[in-house]
């Protein structure tokens, strides 16, 4: 088994520390997303990098469109690298809808996992109002969907500019598009099927595992108001509103994210030496 999803997930160890600290990728990315970030934490924790079925490095002779239809299936290979391990009380960190991945792999599995990290999440992104919030209503999302099955190209250029929404980030949006142009059609398309039209809402109230939502500015994606939804409704969560414009802050801002979670860390586990502590919005 440990060969298979070795294999099947490209999962990576590095690190000198004994904590494991899982990053896990969002959609339509894999783990070198998390290259400006990792090493920062190689001293303290055994770092743990893998890619989903269907991406980056990863088998693809595995991917398997049912399984991977629904978010089940991301849940349960991170199951897997979590038992292959035989990690205990590991820190999770995720992007985008890698949060609700860890999330629900935490309410299956709540002794692998000690905290949960949180970069720019979103419980469901369509509109339900009067009570929810998400960003989009139900025909945009039908739109972004037949537009990526219609014009692939275009969409990820279309889609990479809306995640980083800014500017003065041009080179991390033309990283994002080619990332998205490198992956199969396929793949992504059943990914973001399983990301966009997932309701995780009721999920998050029954959360038992620790967590630090980090709430970027200017998200069109996971906007503020559903970061502070996440906060009001999952128990012993945090919230940290970042400087970072975008969803994607982890590339865009390495240094912040960095920043944030090491000072998280501190202040919720044992104090890790030459790193101070600063202010986060509970």
């Amino acid at each position: 088994m440990i060969q298979n999803t070795f294999k099947r997930n490209n999962v990576h160890i590095r690190g000198n520390g004994k904590k494991p600290l899982i990053f896990a990728a969002g959609f339509g990315c894999d783990q070198t997303v998390w290259n400006d970030v990792f090493p920062a934490f190689e001293e303290d924790y055994q770092v743990i990098l893998f890619d989903y079925v269907g991406f980056g490095k990863s088998d693809i002779t595995a991917f398997d469109l049912i399984k991977y239809g629904e978010l089940a299936g991301y849940v349960q290979d991170l199951l897997d690298i979590c038992e292959t391990l035989d990690l205990k009380e590991a820190i999770f960190v995720g992007h985008s809808v890698s949060s609700m991945i860890g999330l629900l792999a935490s309410l299956s599995k709540p002794e692998s996992f000690s905290q949960l990290i949180m970069i720019a999440p979103s419980p469901s992104y369509i509109n339900d109002p009067p009570e929810y919030y998400g960003g989009f209503e139900m025909k945009d999302l039908l739109s972004l969907m037949d537009l990526m099955e219609k014009n692939y190209i275009g969409w990820a250029n279309a889609f990479s500019i809306t995640l980083l929404n800014n500017t003065a980030n041009a080179d991390v949006a033309k990283d994002l598009e080619d990332r998205f142009c490198s992956t199969n059609p396929l793949f992504a398309n059943t990914f973001a099927k399983a990301c966009f039209f997932t309701d995780n809402r009721q999920d998050i109230t029954k959360a038992t595992v620790p967590s630090l939502i980090l709430q970027c500015s200017e998200d069109v994606i996971a906007p503020r108001v559903v970061g502070e939804y996440l906060h009001a409704n999952m128990p012993n969560s945090t919230i940290a509103y970042m400087n970072a414009i975008g969803h994607c802050p982890h590339m865009s801002d390495p240094e912040e994210t960095i920043f944030l979670i090491k000072n998280y860390l501190l202040e919720h586990s044992m104090p890790l030496i030459g790193e101070g502590v600063g202010n986060l919005n509970e």
